[in-house]
Order: structure tokens, then C-alpha cells, then sequence
């Protein structure tokens, strides 16, 4: 059972941008607002459309920009009309400006309207409101009314970076349109000629490696072009210390990415334009450490609560005990790396207001862990799997983890999801590659990227008890109990955290319907989401009126069991083509029960079980019948990782015997129509 329904509903929680720049409003409404597909005859208008989306973008030596972006959107129904009613920008403050100088709007009546400098509101980011130490996080927006279908938007935001944390270094990506929502994208940028000493050209097969020289280079322009969108390339100025160098593109028509362009379905596309001053993942890696370090912390602030912590802790590991401060005790702001440009607050002062953002709870972690000699460092994980082979940029990066040592063992901790049991973190993550934050500056580009370990500190399991009754009028009613450990545990313990305790049953009802339950869920109760010592459990409700119909004959009603989920057999590959490993995924032990009690005088055909037996995995289920109460159990135990792809008949056997015993069906038939059937000389399964 892999809760797809509850993943897909709660996916969100771990979603994540990065990048330099704030999202302008082409971005946030063609990409993040309404993705829609391609626009043909056969498919509906699409809500707006872009007629032309102008960008001037110019970096200065000191890592200084300015961004400026004109836009046209044409409002074709009342949907794009509620897209556009409010533009909103997101930048920091503390190094950052957002103008927003001009925005018309042209009515299809007739007419036009200009908003007034009085209808920009400048507000902190909702996620930052109760956190004062964030208020330099904002969004400004403009909001606007009336529009209508026919109506034409053309607006300019003009976005100033100074003094960037990480300047003099700079980065820079861009994607061109391919959804066909933006008709025509005109693009400039402008970055002085001293920088591009090392300019990189394309390859047909995607984004260059990154370029290796000594990182005694600094601030060198290494730059990535698509082969699919060349530039138009000039060089302005006489004089190297001023002269600039352009490029620029007039686009149209571009096609959609093809499917195999990404190298998995969830992975990022690669961009059409890169710029990095970053000479190798370990320039970015010691530069990106002068932000992320404790070192200057307020050492006895640290080493009074360190001292605390570890008096408390007992017999317990102190790492354990550290751990579990930041990871429960410290809020968790939600906010992405980029939002204080990689930059981290101190930690006495992170330690004094009890909140922190997850760059900051790292920071935390990590000075406390400093005071106790202990060696760490902060991990970053990239929001693709190309990262590695891309130029090095710090928008590649969605997430932060910290690897400590302590003793004989190394942990990986996740200390920002709150809940997380010590040493455990996503499922979608393990096994990634991450780029360790290192302060020494040695040119590591193989040895500082390095995988997350996929195993987790404790075997991954799943129980789940299911106990029933069915009454004559044919209302089904049960108790159903989970007790997790591994990554559907932490799912839910994130998903109950996260959720107020009065819409508990919202999400109880979500798991119940991704693992095949009908009905209303009356109650539902959980295990304390922080106390990750132990499993996690839910309990819940759950009733379901005319489950049978008793004037069918014969009633067949499945066993009340989740569904056990599979990874799906590999489909028939052509000839010649190379054979794929068979991913099955954490090792797990799933074992589900059930108790059915019946009414009186109801007469049970069960299903015969099922054993299958693999090196892999294991498969077994049991049905039996005792005075009116019908019992069932299924159990797979997944035993591998992955097996290889020459395997793939075997592994489909397996899966179709799995399928084949959870489609049986249990025969009810009431005791008094069994008689008369008997009577009659019919057998009770026939209709």
C-alpha cells in the first residue's frame, strides 16, 4: 500500500524552488499557475496568452543586477481573468528592490486604465509573518479588478540585487517557453566582457560538465548555451575594463520537450541559458561554507544549552539528544534556501528566538555539535539528478541535510521536517547524490559529492489490523489501526503534524481511500507525531452503509484488506535494447489482518491461500472461517533493493500470483437462503 492518494494531496509539503533571482510574474503565472497544454484544435482555449515577454537582464563585476521584464498577456476566459486578478513578486529586502513602474490594462470595450503607484502593497511573506527575524522575506503584489474576457495586461518590473550575500559571485539560468503560452520572448543579457574568460559552448548531448581550473580563478563568466536556442552574440566597448558582452534571442514556436530529455518523469529539464562566476563545485562549496558556518557563534550561549541538553539526555547518544532539540523544539519557518541568499543568522540568535528556517536549523545543529567536538557538515541536495554534470550554481539545490560523526557511526539527519526519527530522512532522498558544504578550500569536485545512504536506522514495516462487523441490514462498520515504521511513517507523521487535530479525520479518510476503503470515517486518532522513538500509529473509524445487498445471490465482497502496492512489471523491451534493473524499492514487511464478524446464520465460501516464495520477496495469505467470523491475512516481504532486469518474467509471475489472490472474492450467502436454495437443488454460488 503506498498511499498514492494521500502523497499526491500532501505532496506539497516537500516541494521546493531555488534560484537567485524572485519569481516575476511570467514565471509564477506560465509555469507555476497554469501549466497548460499545447494549444490545438481539439483542445480547450487556453485561460491567457503572452503575447510577448521582453527581459533585459545585466550583471556587474561586483555580482551587482539589474532585471527588468515587459510583459503582454491577452485575458481569453474568466479563468485567466482570476489568474491575473493579483501579480505578485517575491524578493528579499535586505539586498534586494522590486519596482513594478507601469501596468495597463487595455479593455476589449475599449479603452485603457493605468493602476496607481497607491495599488502596490509591499507585505513580508506570509510564511514569515509570525517570525520577526524573517521580515526582510516579502512579496510585493497588485491586485486588480475587473477584468474581463478580451482584456490585454502589459506591465514592467524592474528587479535590483546589490551586495548579494555570496557577491561578487553570480548565477543565472533561463528556460524558454514551451507550453505555448508565450507567443514571442525576447531576451538580453548583458555581463561584462572581463568575466567570460572561459565561456562554454553546446553539446548536443545537453548541459556541459562543470570546468575544473584551480580555484585561484574567481569570478570567471563560465556560461552554457542550448544548441536548440543559439544566441546572437556582440561585444560592446573598446575598453576591456567597460566593455560589455550581448547576447540575445528573439524566440518563437519552440516544441515541447521530449519525454527522454529528463532523465527520470520527476526530474528538473534542463535550462537554455546558464551563467555561473562558480569555477567548481568546490569554489561553490567552500564559498557557500563561509555562510552556512557556526564558527563565529556566541560560544557560551551554545555551550549553556549544549550543557542542559546533555544532562537531560541520560544514557541516551548526545548527538540523539541535540537532535531532537532542533528537529521539535526549534519551529521550522518554511522557506527556501535562496529566500536569505544562502545567508544563515547566527546561532545564538536562532537559539534565543526559538524559530528557524531549514538552512538555519542546520546552522543550529551544527554549532552545537561544534561545541561537542563532534565533526559535521551541512549537505545539499540537488533538485535534479543531472546536478552533478551541470556548471555549478546555487539554485541547483532544493534542500539541506547535515552528516555528523559521532564515534564509529555517521549520520544523516533531517532536522527540518520536525518529526523525523533520528538518523531517517525521505524516501526521495535516499541514495541521491548531495554536495557536502566543506570550509577547506581543496579542489574536491569527485569527493564532495557523495550519496545519501539508503538505509534507514530501523527495518521498514507496515501492520495493519482490521476489525469488522457486518450487520443484517447490510451496514459495515470497522476499526482499522496502522503501525508504520519507514517512509509511509513519516508521510503521516508529517501529514497529523501539519494538520490541526480537528481535521484528523480528513487525513485518516484520505488513507483510507488510497488503500481501497469506502464509507465515513466517525473517528480517528494518532500516536504523538514527535515521539519517534517508537512506530507510528493511526487508528481509525470507519462505516459504510449497504456494503452488501442481501437479496444478491450469492454476496461476494473482497477481503477488508489494503491493497498490497507492487512495483509495476517493466514493460516488453525491443530488440537490441538494454536491460533495466527492476527497482523494488526500501526492503519492507508488510503484514495486514482481519477479523469480519458476520450476522447470524450467514454461510462463508473462503478463498483458498496463497504462498510465493522468492529470493526477492515472499508472499503469503490465509482464509479461514469459525462461527460466523471470517479471518484473513496477507504478508509480503520485500527482501532486495532491486533486482536485475533479465528477471523481469520472474518478477511478473510474482506480481500476477500477488494480484490473483487479492482479486479473490468471499461468497456470503444467509443461512436461511442457503436452505431454500437447498430445497430448490442449487448450490449456492450459482446465480
Amino acid at each position: 500500500m503506498l498511499l498514492a492518494t494521500l502523497l499526491v494531496v500532501l505532496g506539497p509539503t516537500f516541494a521546493q524552488e531555488g534560484g537567485q533571482k524572485p519569481a516575476d510574474a511570467m514565471e509564477k503565472a506560465a509555469r507555476e499557475k497554469a501549466a497548460a497544454p499545447e494549444k490545438t484544435a481539439s483542445k480547450p482555449e487556453l485561460p491567457f496568452q503572452i503575447q510577448l515577454l521582453e527581459t533585459h537582464i545585466r550583471f556587474e563585476v561586483n555580482g551587482d543586477s539589474r532585471k527588468e521584464v515587459h510583459t503582454l498577456v491577452k485575458i481569453n476566459n474568466i479563468l485567466g481573468a482570476h489568474q491575473f486578478a493579483r501579480l505578485t513578486f517575491d524578493y528579499n529586502r535586505a539586498f534586494q528592490q522590486v519596482e513594478i513602474p507601469l501596468v495597463r490594462i487595455s479593455h476589449a470595450n475599449g479603452g485603457t486604465s493605468e493602476l496607481l503607484p497607491s495599488a502596490v502593497v509591499d507585505a513580508p511573506n506570509p510564511a514569515v509573518e509570525k517570525f520577526p527575524a524573517y521580515q526582510d522575506v516579502r512579496v510585493k503584489s497588485v491586485r486588480i479588478l475587473g477584468l474581463e474576457e478580451g482584456d490585454t495586461i502589459e506591465y514592467r518590473v524592474i528587479t535590483t540585487t546589490t551586495k548579494h550575500p555570496l557577491a561578487p559571485d553570480f548565477w543565472f539560468e533561463h528556460t524558454f517557453d514551451r507550453s505555448g503560452q508565450v507567443l514571442e520572448e525576447h531576451y538580453e543579457l548583458n555581463v561584462p566582457q572581463t568575466l567570460l574568460l572561459n565561456a562554454l559552448q553546446a553539446s548536443a548531448s545537453g548541459p556541459l560538465s562543470a570546468p575544473n581550473p584551480p580555484l585561484t580563478e574567481r569570478n570567471q563568466l563560465h556560461m552554457y548555451v542550448s544548441p536548440e536556442t543559439p544566441a546572437t552574440n556582440r561585444a560592446v566597448g573598446d575598453d576591456l575594463r567597460y566593455a560589455r558582452y550581448i547576447s540575445s534571442w528573439k524566440i518563437k514556436g519552440l516544441q515541447p520537450w521530449k519525454e527522454q530529455t529528463a532523465s527520470n518523469a520527476s526530474d528538473v529539464l534542463p535550462p537554455d541559458v546558464v551563467i555561473t562566476t562558480f569555477s567548481s563545485w568546490a569554489a561553490l562549496s567552500t564559498r557557500l561554507s563561509l555562510c552556512m558556518s557556526p564558527n563565529g557563534a556566541d560560544a557560551e550561549a551554545i555551550q549553556k544549552k549544549e550543557k542542559d541538553l546533555l544532562a537531560g539526555a541520560g544514557k541516551r547518544n548526545p548527538l540523539e539528544s541535540i537532535y531532537d532539540f532542533v528537529s521539535q523544539e526549534i519551529t521550522t519557518v518554511d522557506l527556501p534556501l535562496e529566500s536569505s541568499g544562502y545567508r544563515a543568522r547566527a546561532p545564538e540568535e536562532i537559539l534565543a528566538s526559538g524559530y528557524a528556517s531549514p538552512l538555519d536549523k542546520i546552522v543550529l545543529l551544527g554549532a552545537l555539535l561544534h561545541e561537542l567536538k563532534n565533526s559535521f557538515d551541512p549537505l545539499l541536495v540537488p533538485i535534479t539528478t543531472s546536478a552533478p554534470q551541470q556548471l555549478p550554481r546555487p539554485n541547483l539545490f532544493g534542500s539541506v541535510l547535515l552528516r555528523a560523526v559521532y564515534g564509529d557511526h555517521r549520520y544523516i539527519l533531517e532536522p527540518d521536517l520536525g518529526v523525523a526519527p533520528f538518523g531517517a530522512v525521505r524516501g526521495d532522498i535516499r541514495g541521491k547524490s548531495v554536495l557536502a558544504v566543506d570550509e577547506i578550500m581543496a579542489d574536491w569536485n569527485d569527493t564532495l559529492w557523495t550519496k545519501v545512504p539508503n538505509e534507514l536506522p530501523f527495518p521498514s514495516s507496515q501492520n495493519v489490523a482490521v476489525n469488522a462487523t457486518l450487520v443484517s441490514d447490510g451496514t459495515l462498520s470497522a476499526k482499522v489501526k496502522y503501525t508504520l515504521r519507514g517512509d509511509n511513517e513519516l508521510l503521516l507523521r508529517v501529514a497529523f503534524h501539519q494538520t490541526a487535530k480537528e481535521k484528523w479525520k480528513d487525513v485518516a479518510g484520505l488513507l483510507a481511500l488510497s488503500d481501497g476503503f469506502r464509507g465515513q470515517v466517525t473517528s480517528a486518532d494518532v500516536s504523538d507525531p514527535m515521539a519517534t522513538k517508537d512506530p507510528f500509529t493511526v487508528e481509525y473509524e470507519i462505516t459504510q452503509a449497504k456494503f452488501v445487498d442481501w437479496s444478491k445471490k450469492p454476496v461476494r465482497i473482497p477481503a477488508l484488506l489494503p491493497q498490497i502496492g507492487l512495483p509495476d512489471p517493466p514493460a516488453r523491451q525491443a530488440a537490441g535494447e538494454a536491460v533495466h534493473t527492476i527497482e523494488l524499492g526500501t526492503p519492507l514487511d508488510v503484514d495486514t489482518q482481519m477479523t469480519l464478524k458476520l450476522p447470524a446464520g450467514t454461510v462463508v465460501q473462503a478463498p483458498a491461500g496463497t504462498s510465493v516464495e522468492r529470493d526477492y520477496a515472499k508472499f503469503s495469505s490465509k482464509y479461514s472461517t469459525a462461527e460466523n467470523t471470517l479471518t484473513a491475512s496477507r504478508r509480503v516481504n520485500f527482501l532486495m533493493r532491486e533486482i536485475p532486469g533479465d528477471r523481469a518474467m520472474d518478477y511478473t509471475a510474482f506480481v500476477h500470483a500477488v494480484q490473483s489472490d487479492q482479486a479473490q472474492m468471499i461468497t456470503l450467502v444467509r443461512e436461511a437462503v442457503a436452505a431454500q436454495d437447498a430445497k430448490a437443488g442449487k448450490s449456492p454460488t450459482k446465480q
